[in-house]
């Protein structure tokens, strides 16, 4: 008797315990408490069935209330067919933060609309138009992706479905033009954001682990 309580005490601490120790949510799926947008939020995205949905035609940034410097951002997304959209890091809350912060391209780019057109820096999980992502390990449009990005000082890393597509050091960039570009290579904080670009793009358990 004494070696199954034992037993069961196990199981129960174990189910308690945290899957991903240090890790809090950015999303409730209920609402967008601890997200901001220049415009009226719910104007551009939608909350529903525990999703936050940018819908087709929308755009803009919706960001975070909160900046942040070093972190590990998880989550899970699926876009439409031929889907365009992206994650902003260190943006400093105004401008285009794919130059003056960074922007983690997600994009559908085996589809036909982009055959030919796309330079190797503009794959999904590239730091868009300076880093190219490993390719070919996003799921088909329609179903979810699991996606992880690490900023820890310079050092920039992508994780898409299990496989590492980005490990970067920014400090390696070192060209005048793409510093005046993108300014924000050398940015240490700022805002994580959705960026919407005019289609449907879904995300759901979207969670931050902050490093020291």
């Amino acid at each position: 008797m004494k070696c199954l309580c034992l037993f069961l005490l196990a199981a129960i601490s174990a189910l308690a315990a945290p899957p991903e120790p240090g890790f809090v949510s950015l999303f409730d799926g209920k609402t967008l408490t601890g997200w901001q947008s220049p415009a009226k939020p719910q104007d551009r995205y939608i909350v529903k069935d525990g999703l936050l949905t940018a819908p087709p035609g929308t755009g803009g940034n919706l960001v975070t209330a909160k900046q942040y410097a070093n972190f590990i951002l998880r989550f899970e997304y699926r876009l439409e067919p031929g889907g365009n959209s992206g994650i902003g890091i260190r943006y400093p809350g105004t401008g285009d933060s794919a130059y003056v912060g960074m922007e983690i391209q997600l994009l559908d780019d085996t589809h036909e609309k982009y055959k030919g057109l796309l330079h190797s820096e503009q794959h999904t999980g590239s730091i868009y138009d300076v880093v190219p992502a490993r390719t070919r390990f996003q799921k088909p449009a329609g179903e979810w992706n699991e996606e992880e990005i690490m900023a820890d000082g310079s050092h920039i890393r992508v994780t898409l479905n299990g496989v590492v597509i980005v490990d970067f050091d920014l400090s390696l960039v070192k060209e005048p033009e793409v510093l005046k570009k993108h300014p924000g290579l050398r940015r240490t904080a700022g805002y994580i954001g959705i960026l919407g670009h005019r289609s449907r793009a879904e995300f759901r358990n979207i969670r931050i682990r902050e490093l020291p």
